[in-house]
C-alpha cells in the first residue's frame, strides 16, 4: 500500500464532490442511451436495463478498486489509462455501441478483454446476482456487461485526465468511490466486496440475493424507480 504521505497528497487532488461519480451518474441516467442498450442486448425493459447496468457498473468499480489496492496493480492501472482509455469514448457513447462510430484505439472497445481481467473466475457470480436482482436473464447482463466495461474504463481515464491525478489520486477517487457507495447505502456494493473476498465459485450468490431483498439496485447512485 502506498505510505500515508503518499495518501494524504493524493486526497488533496481529489476533489471533495466525487467527479467519477456525477460523470456515471450522467451516463447512466440517459434515457436514451438505455433504450439503446435495451435493444442492443435484446432486452425490452429499459427501467430493468437500467438497474442491471447501475449494478454491473458499481461491481466493476469495486472489483476495478481492489485490484488497484496494490502498487502494481494501481500502476497497471493507471498506464492502461494513459495509453487506452482517454475519455473520447462518452463524446460518442451511442456511436461506440451501435458500431456507428469507431474510436482511434480499438483497445477503447475491448469489454471482453476488461471484464475478463477486473472479475476472472468471479465473473459468473457477478452476472448471476446482478441478474437475479435486475430480472434480466445472465446472457442479456453479461453482453450488457461487456458493452458498459469501455464506458466505465473512459469515465475513469477522463476524470484521471480532467483531475490531473496521479497513480495515488487515482487509487485515492476508487476508494473514494467505493467509500461513497457503501456509506449510501449501496447494497451491490456490499455484495460484491463480500463477493470479491470469496473463492468466486459464485455459491454465496443465492445467500447474498435473497439477504437483499427486491428492488435495491434502484438504490444505486441515488436513482429511483
Amino acid at each position: 500500500m502506498f505510505h500515508l504521505g503518499q495518501m494524504i497528497e493524493a486526497l488533496k487532488k481529489c476533489p471533495m464532490s466525487n467527479p467519477l461519480i456525477s460523470l456515471l451518474e450522467q451516463q447512466l441516467g440517459n434515457g436514451n442511451l438505455m433504450e439503446t442498450l435495451a435493444k442492443q442486448v435484446g432486452a425490452n425493459d429499459t427501467a430493468k436495463t437500467q438497474n442491471a447496468a447501475n449494478g454491473i457498473v458499481t461491481a466493476l468499480m469495486g472489483a476495478m478498486a481492489k485490484n488497484a489496492a496494490s502498487p502494481e496493480g494501481a500502476g497497471a492501472l493507471a498506464k492502461a489509462l494513459d495509453r487506452d482509455h482517454d475519455g473520447s469514448i462518452l463524446d460518442d457513447l451511442a456511436g461506440m455501441l451501435t458500431g456507428a462510430g469507431q474510436p482511434q484505439n480499438a483497445k477503447a472497445l475491448n469489454g471482453t478483454g476488461i471484464v475478463g481481467h477486473l472479475l476472472g473466475d468471479r465473473q459468473d457470480g457477478v452476472v448471476e446476482m446482478v441478474s437475479k436482482l435486475s430480472g434480466m436473464d445472465k446472457g442479456q447482463v453479461s453482453s450488457l456487461m461487456v458493452k458498459l466495461a469501455p464506458m466505465l474504463m473512459g469515465a475513469l481515464g477522463k476524470t484521471k485526465k480532467d483531475q490531473g491525478l496521479d497513480v495515488g489520486g487515482l487509487v485515492s477517487l476508487l476508494q473514494g468511490t467505493v467509500a461513497d457507495q457503501k456509506q449510501k447505502g449501496s447494497p451491490v456494493m456490499k455484495m460484491v466486496t463480500a463477493m470479491l473476498d470469496k473463492d468466486g465459485d459464485g455459491s454465496i450468490v443465492d445467500d447474498i440475493v435473497e439477504s437483499a431483498g427486491k428492488g435495491l439496485l434502484s438504490k444505486l447512485f441515488g436513482k429511483k424507480k
